[in-house]
Order: C-alpha cells, then sequence, then structure tokens
C-alpha cells in the first residue's frame, strides 16, 4: 500500500473512530461524560496505530501475539483495536479499489521477522491500490 494511500486512510479514521468511541463510552456511562473530553488515561495505540495493526492483521503477515509485540500491546487490546477498526477500514479500501491479499510468508516472532527482511534482497513490491 503506497504511503499517501495509508495517511488518507489514517486521516480519515482518525475521526471516525473517536466520534463510534465516545457513542460506545456513552452508552456504556449512561449519560453525558462527567470529566472534560481528553481527561483520563490516553488509548495506547493510536490511530495511526490502529490502522496499521488492521492491515497488517488482514494481510496475515503475522499471528496476532506477533502483532502486539510489535504495536507494544497486550494480545487482547491489539484484537481490540483491530475489531474496532476493520469495518471501517474495508469499505474505505473498497472504494479506492484497494485490495488486501494474504501475505506468502507468515511470521510467529519478531526475530523470524527480522531475519526474513535481513536474508531478503531489495525485490519490486507490487502495489494493491
Amino acid at each position: 500500500m503506497p504511503e499517501p494511500v495509508l495517511d488518507e486512510l489514517i486521516d480519515r479514521m482518525d475521526q471516525e473512530l473517536g466520534e463510534l468511541r465516545e457513542q460506545g463510552r456513552l452508552r456504556q456511562r449512561g449519560g453525558e461524560r462527567i470529566r472534560a473530553r481528553g481527561a483520563g488515561a490516553k488509548d495506547k495505540p493510536t490511530t495511526a496505530d490502529r490502522v496499521l495493526a488492521t492491515v497488517l492483521y488482514l494481510r496475515t503477515l503475522g499471528t496476532r501475539d506477533l502483532l502486539a509485540q510489535l504495536f507494544g500491546v497486550n494480545t487482547s487490546t491489539l484484537t481490540g483495536a483491530v475489531h474496532q477498526v476493520q469495518p471501517q477500514v474495508q469499505p474505505l479500501l473498497a472504494e479506492r479499489g484497494c485490495t488486501i491479499p494474504p501475505s506468502t510468508a507468515r511470521f510467529r516472532t519478531p526475530t523470524d521477522l527480522t531475519a526474513s527482511l535481513a536474508n531478503s534482497s531489495p525485490t519490486k513490491i507490487e502495489p494493491t491500490c
């Protein structure tokens, strides 16, 4: 996926995810917020992290454990982020005619991924968009 496409996807998702998260929290609280917006603990994975993790997950590049390690979160946090973002990402990619084909390689540990990158020769990567 070209970097400009990923950047555009992240920009579009940032506002939508914030609104969805606020709606979910409103339902969970059963009313309006007591604290000001932005107060309290911050989500560890940023919107960019969430979108990138979802794209990598859809690509089936690695296990959830590997992706969680790469993003510095636990597996349940990564799974929640992917499940939150995936329904919004796929229609946006479809609008642009982008598909995310499964990877031919699947990695289980960061060491496996690093070793593969170190041993691979530079090749032309075909964009999906």
